[in-house]
């Protein structure tokens, strides 16, 4: 069972990578809004911010850019999915001899593949912007794991609006509250800097933890249990997202 699971995703990932090759302009869009933001807060509002750091500003907003890049480029995998179903794809699947799982996980792998090229293109510019790490293969390693768990645990949310939705629109606008999530959080200013209420929901928040375990990698410093409390979040809402997408394919496809 599990050597056909593999085989038919693998056959159906190939299908889902075509689709992107043949639009390219996907990839391209979901970085071109993170690198405008970082333009922006790099050379208009960089000045104006004191992070309490030595560091230049892109060093210490890039971890949140990379995590608005990630949740940019999932609304992608919403409207593919939802696209697949409204064209009957996956009526035509349940017809073969197919384990009905890899059509999900073959939409999951894709967007996991278009989000890390768009998180390196991302990457690029903020080293022609300036962003400098002297962290060493195993840093960038927990770094590069921080941010597939992160991909895949948002791309698991994003397939239960693309199953349930009733429009195109719908399908993607569930994308906006996770792009709006890091300006609440230590990815831009510090977190005490912020009033008292804010700053509660911003320390204890996912993307705070994520957000300061990446930096922390970059910049050499400790991490301490920060780490563990960021792989927390990435491994707890991986799998209460996917527990819910799969529950949400069963009923429509039952």
């Amino acid at each position: 069972m599990s050597k056909h699971f593999f085989g038919d995703t693998t056959v159906l990932l190939g299908r889902s990578l075509r689709h992107i090759t043949r639009s390219p302009d996907t990839i391209i869009t979901t970085a071109i809004m993170p690198i405008a933001m970082m333009l922006m807060f790099v050379y208009v509002f960089g000045g104006a911010i004191n992070t309490g750091s030595n560091s230049s500003y892109v060093n210490y907003m890039l971890p949140g850019i990379l995590l608005i890049t990630v949740a940019s480029g999932i609304a992608y995998t919403a409207y593919r999915l939802f696209m697949d179903m409204k064209g009957g794809i996956f009526e035509r699947f349940q017809s073969m001899p197919t384990a009905r799982s890899s059509v999900l996980w073959a939409h999951v792998l894709t967007s996991l593949v278009a989000n890390l090229v768009s998180l390196v293109v991302v990457m690029l510019v903020a080293l022609l912007m300036g962003f400098r790490s002297g962290a060493g293969v195993l840093a960038w390693l927990s770094v590069g794991g921080i941010l597939i768990l992160f991909t895949l645990a948002l791309t698991w949310i994003a397939v239960i609006p693309g199953l349930s939705a009733k429009t195109m629109e719908g399908a993607s606008a569930f994308s906006y509250p996770l792009i709006f999530l890091p300006f609440l959080s230590s990815a831009f200013v510090p977190t005490d800097t912020m009033p008292t209420v804010v700053r509660v929901f911003a320390e204890n928040q996912p993307v705070t933890s994520i957000v300061n375990a990446i930096r922390n990698l970059f910049a050499e410093q400790p991490v301490g249990n920060g780490i563990w409390i960021a792989l927390a979040w990435c491994i707890g809402i991986l799998i209460v997202s996917y527990v819910f997408a799969m529950n949400t394919y069963r009923r429509k496809i039952s």
